[in-house]
């Protein structure tokens, strides 16, 4: 249970309290379920993209309804990631490594790296949304880009990858996850990928493929940001956790928007 409260408490706002004892065991816990609980956070996002459409019928639906659904995304985890990516881009943005660099991520004020990152981040996770959405793969896009996003955490967290420092998140997770146990979970979700677009009612062969080359992209674009904070930072923190989120689900997003080939104007 405590890997369970630990899980909930780091990737969503829900108050499930923090357990009074937090080891490694319970943190690799929570790390294995993070794209369990991203799954039931990309199914309520994807309710408010369909019921703004539904009740609109209006163009500009997609577009308003991929605005609220990635709002509530931030909302539903304190924004906490997206927190996580601007420190993470001030840090590695500033051309200094180790000990300098953590010190710019630990500030409590967000630099033009940070703020330049979250403005493009933000605009893009709702255009290719809304992009999907115009072909009606929306429930598609929105349900594995934000899995993915959790599940990208996941790898950082797997053996071989080191904490930037002694204490925080990135110390208790650092090497937490067996690979093989990543390795399922992303089996698992390119399978989900694959069913949600063939059953989608709108589904093309194009959707179908396009939807576990998503995922595949995502979580290359997210370990590549890790493979650059371990070499300039030293390891993983916290940040570069909720950097890696945010990184694979644009890149998601992106990717499948792409591959249906759409337009928010569709």
């Amino acid at each position: 249970m405590s890997g369970l409260r630990l899980a909930i408490g780091t990737f969503t706002i829900v108050p499930a309290g923090m357990p009074a004892r937090v080891d490694r065991a319970a943190a690799r816990t929570a790390m294995l379920l993070a794209p369990l609980i991203g799954v039931i956070l990309g199914a309520l996002a994807a309710l408010i993209l369909w019921a703004v459409r539904s009740a609109t019928g209006a163009a500009y639906g997609n577009l308003l309804g991929a605005a609220l659904a990635i709002g509530f995304l931030a909302y539903a985890t304190r924004a906490l990631h997206l927190d996580g990516l601007a420190d993470t881009a001030d840090a590695l943005g500033s051309g200094r490594r180790g000990d300098a660099a953590l010190d710019i991520a630990r500030r409590g004020d967000v630099g033009p790296f940070g703020v330049a990152t979250l403005v493009l981040v933000l605009v893009i996770d709702v255009t290719s949304l809304a992009s999907a959405a115009s072909a009606h793969h929306g429930t598609v896009a929105i349900v594995i880009a934000v899995a993915t996003g959790r599940l990208a955490a996941t790898w950082a967290c797997a053996r071989g990858i080191p904490a930037a420092r002694p204490d925080g998140l990135g110390a208790l997770v650092a090497g937490t996850v067996p690979r093989i146990a990543a390795l399922a979970w992303t089996v698992a979700l390119l399978g989900l990928a694959v069913g949600l677009a063939w059953l989608d009612d709108d589904r093309t062969l194009r959707a179908v493929l396009a939807a576990p080359v998503a995922v595949v992209v995502a979580l290359a674009v997210a370990m590549l940001l890790v493979r650059r904070a371990v070499r300039r930072l030293g390891g993983i923190t916290g940040d570069v956790l909720g950097a890696g989120v945010e990184a694979a689900t644009v890149a998601c997003l992106v990717a499948y928007a792409i591959g249906v080939g759409t337009t928010v104007g569709a």
